[in-house]
């Protein structure tokens, strides 16, 4: 890949994580906490578990795809960028624009996607 595609993705890149370090759901705590008002009230305190799960989940997810910008990141500097991980075929352009952080062309991110729908089912 030419130095010129790989300072645009690492722009994407720097541009996606500084969305997530700025958007909030990383240093929100409101839906952390349980109210003593909830306590008396199961509904309230199932409502509040429920807000907190998600707000676990939607946390994890940030924290996630922040690790797979740095790892792309590196990636872009050790020169291994744009290479599927399982292949190592080149990773298409239009996936790296939509989803710069990706590891997996799009054969096995379907074939990854597949197996994890078989294991949720599954359980």
């Amino acid at each position: 890949m030419d130095k010129a595609k790989l300072e645009k993705y690492r722009q994407l890149l720097l541009k996606a994580k500084v969305q997530i370090m700025n958007g909030g759901i990383l240093r929100s705590n409101e839906d952390l906490t349980v109210s003593s008002d909830d306590l008396s009230d199961e509904a309230d305190l199932a409502s509040s578990v429920i807000n907190q799960q998600v707000t676990f989940n939607m946390r994890h997810r940030e924290l996630e795809k922040l690790k797979a910008i740095d790892e792309a990141l590196y990636n872009i500097e050790s020169g291994t960028y744009g290479h599927c991980e399982e292949c190592d075929e080149e990773i298409t352009e239009k996936r790296l624009e939509n989803q710069p952080w990706t590891t997996l062309c799009i054969t096995h991110a379907e074939e990854k996607e597949r197996e994890n729908n078989k294991f949720i089912r599954a359980v």
